[in-house]
């Protein structure tokens, strides 16, 4: 019953969301919050903790296909400016939603686990905005999205690690190290170990040309990991993504993720939905202005050490301009995986995940309209002759037409 009620509002607000041209994203979360407990007169599910389990595999089936596109030659091949703008971003913004958490009067696990919700940007949203705008192509577009990639990696690596601290409770530097230290042995164990069996498991399945082998296949490899992340304590995100980067390193990884899809925008859409469900509208008024003013932090924190990261490593003021607006747009999807990530080990308090929910869902209507208004204020396009240079290059071209004229 619970399904069917989750499944008959998604599609009514879907449809809704489709024709107001607005991310999916927003017409799941806000059917999560119609069929809510917390919605009046009644919820209109019967178990909440159904509609949690469900979407614990969407986090799962979610992260694992966003590891598929990260088959490990394309994160070697990815510039050693993404990796510093990345990090400086990543770990700048953190700094600053933690200290501005703190300031606000939030509690020690509230402020960090805020903190990495808002240093996510969503690659998905950035990428099909700029794909809509056909600015995909621009050097600027490259560099925004190499840093994405890269940005993904750090953030899921940070939730383990900070889900690993607060299930402990114990902020002390000898454990910190030491949780540092099972996350790097199970990211380097998997890529040393499974790159080497993983990807010549999932071709063999391949060869049998049979889509039901191969599915199930991959799935064992995603719940497989994101069962042994779990068993150390390390988040399930985690061990989904680097299952995913591992098929990704297989001949099959297209097929792969092609199969996967419809049962991620399935258990996905239940992911997002439980999201809204567990966001307790009445505490909307009491959050609404904090959650603006850590709107504007982020988009702060992340245009700032973005741009200015770019320009000490020598880039134009335009690309770092450009990179800065794309990457300071959205939080999106893993914001939210951040967010119940605090509130799965029970480290956070009530406000927390409808807030940033409430953030995210802002942050995702604005994405497209800060992206274009970041290349609008920007000088000419990418690629185009400066002013300067138009008499020299018609003069070459007057050359060149006279010259063909001669012969």
């Amino acid at each position: 019953m619970d399904l069917a009620v989750i499944m008959v509002v998604a599609a009514i607000m879907l449809a809704i969301t489709f024709k107001l041209k607005q991310p999916m994203v927003i017409g799941y979360i806000i059917a999560g919050m119609i069929i809510g407990p917390y919605t009046p007169p009644f919820s209109l599910v019967s178990s909440i903790e159904t509609v949690s389990l469900m979407a614990e595999i969407g986090i799962i089936l979610l992260l694992f296909t966003v590891g598929t596109e990260y088959p490990i030659a394309k994160l070697r091949s990815i510039g050693g400016k993404a990796i510093v703008i990345a990090l400086s971003e990543a770990l700048g913004t953190f700094a600053i939603g933690y200290f501005v958490g703190q300031q606000m009067g939030m509690a020690l696990f509230d402020s960090l686990f805020l903190a990495l919700s808002i240093s996510v940007t969503s690659t998905v949203i950035v990428m099909r905005v700029l794909e809509e705008l056909g600015m995909v192509r621009e050097e600027s577009a490259y560099l925004l999205l190499g840093v994405a990639v890269i940005e993904d990696i750090i953030i899921v690596s940070m939730l383990a690690i900070l889900q690993s601290v607060a299930s402990t409770g114990d902020l002390a530097f000898q454990e910190i190290t030491v949780v540092v230290g099972v996350v790097l042995a199970f990211i380097g164990g998997v890529l040393f170990l499974g790159s080497r069996t993983i990807p010549k498991l999932v071709d063999i399945m391949g060869k049998t040309d049979r889509y039901d082998l191969i599915l199930i296949t991959v799935l064992a490899v995603a719940f497989g990991l994101s069962f042994i992340a779990d068993a150390i304590g390390i988040s399930v995100a985690t061990g989904a993504f680097f299952a995913g980067v591992l098929v990704a390193e297989s001949k099959t990884q297209a097929v792969a993720k092609i199969i996967t899809i419809p049962l991620r925008d399935m258990f996905g859409a239940v992911f997002f939905i439980s999201v809204g469900a567990l966001m307790d509208i009445r505490l909307i008024p009491s959050f609404i202005v904090p959650a603006l003013i850590l709107i504007a932090t982020s988009f702060g924190a992340k245009f700032g050490t973005v741009f200015a990261s770019a320009k000490m490593l020598g880039l134009s003021k335009k690309v770092s301009a450009r990179a800065g607006f794309g990457l300071s747009a959205s939080g999106g999807e893993l914001a939210l995986v951040t967010a119940k990530g605090g509130a799965d080990v029970g480290a956070t308090s009530a406000f927390l995940l409808p807030m940033i929910g409430a953030m995210t869902i802002i942050t995702t209507f604005l994405s497209p309209y800060v992206i274009r208004l970041g290349w609008k204020i920007t000088k000419s396009p990418e690629g185009e002759p400066a002013k300067g240079n138009d008499n020299n290059s018609n003069k070459a071209k007057d050359t060149e037409t006279s010259g063909a004229e001669e012969k």
